[in-house]
């Protein structure tokens, strides 16, 4: 066991050790790191990689396909935590791409915990976070460790999104907002992982209701006794007056939402008890967009059902990408994000803009998980954040906004502009980091 707790020198074998790395998102990852971070010219970071996982071969394969049949290869099992301790012992920060998590995740979340190991996933299973929080959230704070749980598409762009807004509503008024609401517009493709943990969810529901509580609960993540005015999510069509569109139930607002007010709770709740937090997805103005609102909640609605059946989810799993699979690199190139932000207080508004160039929850995920597993491994001794179950606002706040921006996403305030009349931080400028496979 280390000295606790933790002191950040990258005194550890490795910077990152990359934990499923063969599966669907893995692999992105993988290639995101190495061609970005290893062998890309000019990059001075030495970064010290390993991948991991359960086959030897498969991980070897890997580094070999991508370039780097250098890497070190490490061995564990999901199920067995004195291989996870060996892993996460060596290492400054896990990323975990293996999921279902409520089904593979929980060991190494604690062995992550036991040996003060930064981690971080992409999960959007908020029954899976708030059994990380039950059971770890003391202990890693006492150690130091950072539990950094939805460093994709869920949730990085509603919880670091928010943040931005917020700090422009204060420096602009004078203080924060009362209300942000998060319209979201998105082109991509599921891949079998996914759906997995979609369906596994299901499972868990029917095996312990109380499964369903902690989903339909609005502040299921937040601290107990903690809480605000916020109701369920948004179920039906609706036309938003503040983004001038009509609006559909947003799927990943169900751990969006509870994600950006645990960031609130933790830190303290500065944007005050009543604050509240909103996400829909944007179908357009007029006729068209009505009736894509419309198609889009019965499409929802209809799929959910389907997958909940017991006599329907095989024909549809049997038509759904298996684990491993997922959209091409035509889809995932052609695939894309924006996210529009408003935050509303006293007569005042922000609008803001986070934007991504790639499928949202593959390319655009896998370069949201690298930079997060960057950011706790790089810059960590330099993060004002404490240990625990925490979030990507809470733990790395505007350091991996900056990260972001210069991985090419675009983080933009509207109206706000530098010294040069231009857009701060636009992404015009920005080299792109590659991601190939």
């Amino acid at each position: 066991m280390p000295n606790l707790p933790r002191t950040r020198n990258r005194s550890r074998d490795f910077d990152i050790v990359l934990w499923g790395a063969t599966g669907f998102t893995g692999q992105l990852v993988a290639d995101y790191l190495v061609r970005n971070y290893l062998h890309r010219g000019g990059n001075p970071t030495k970064l010290r990689l390993a991948l991991a996982g359960r086959n030897e071969e498969k991980l070897k394969a890997l580094a070999q396909e991508i370039g780097a049949s250098e890497l070190p290869i490490l061995i564990g099992d999901s199920f067995d935590g004195a291989s996870l301790d060996a892993i996460a012992s060596r290492a400054e920060v896990v990323i975990s791409a293996v999921g279902p998590y409520a089904k593979y995740g929980h060991e190494l979340v604690a062995a992550c915990v036991r040996n003060a190991t930064d981690y971080c996933d992409l999960t959007g299973e908020s029954n899976f976070i708030r059994d990380m929080i039950d059971a770890h959230h003391e202990t890693a704070r006492s150690n130091g460790t950072r539990i950094v749980h939805c460093c994709g598409y869920d949730s990085i762009p509603s919880d670091l999104g928010t943040l931005m807004v917020q700090e422009a509503m204060k420096k602009r008024y004078g203080a924060y907002a009362s209300e942000v609401k998060m319209a979201a517009e998105a082109k991509g493709g599921a891949s079998g992982g996914t759906i997995a943990s979609m369906i596994n969810m299901f499972d868990e529901i029917k095996a312990n209701p109380s499964v369903r509580k902690v989903l339909g609960n609005p502040y299921a993540l937040n601290p107990k006794g903690v809480r605000g005015p916020d109701k369920s999510d948004q179920t039906g069509v609706r036309f938003d007056q503040d983004f001038d569109k009509w609006t559909a139930p947003f799927v990943m607002a169900a751990i969006n939402t509870r994600v950006v007010r645990r960031s609130h709770a933790l830190m303290g709740l500065p944007w005050g008890k009543d604050f509240r937090y909103s996400e829909v997805m944007s179908t357009g103005k007029g006729p068209k967009g009505l009736v894509r609102a419309v198609t889009m909640t019965g499409g929802l609605a209809g799929f959910v059902g389907l997958v909940a059946f017991p006599l329907t989810r095989p024909m549809i799993e049997k038509r759904l990408p298996a684990p491993g699979e997922g959209p091409d690199k035509e889809a995932r190139e052609s695939g894309f994000f924006k996210t529009r932000l408003i935050a509303l207080g006293d007569g005042h508004e922000v609008r803001g803009i986070v934007e991504g160039y790639q499928d949202p929850g593959y390319g655009a995920t896998a370069i949201m998980l690298s930079e997060a597993a960057l950011c706790l491994a790089l810059d960590g001794a330099d993060l004002r954040s404490e240990g625990g179950v925490i979030t990507p606002a809470v733990a790395m706040g505007m350091r991996l906004i900056e990260r972001l921006r210069d991985a090419g996403m675009k983080f933009e305030i509207e109206g706000e502009r530098d010294e040069v009349g231009d857009p701060v931080r636009s992404d015009a400028d920005v080299e792109r980091p590659q991601l190939v496979r």
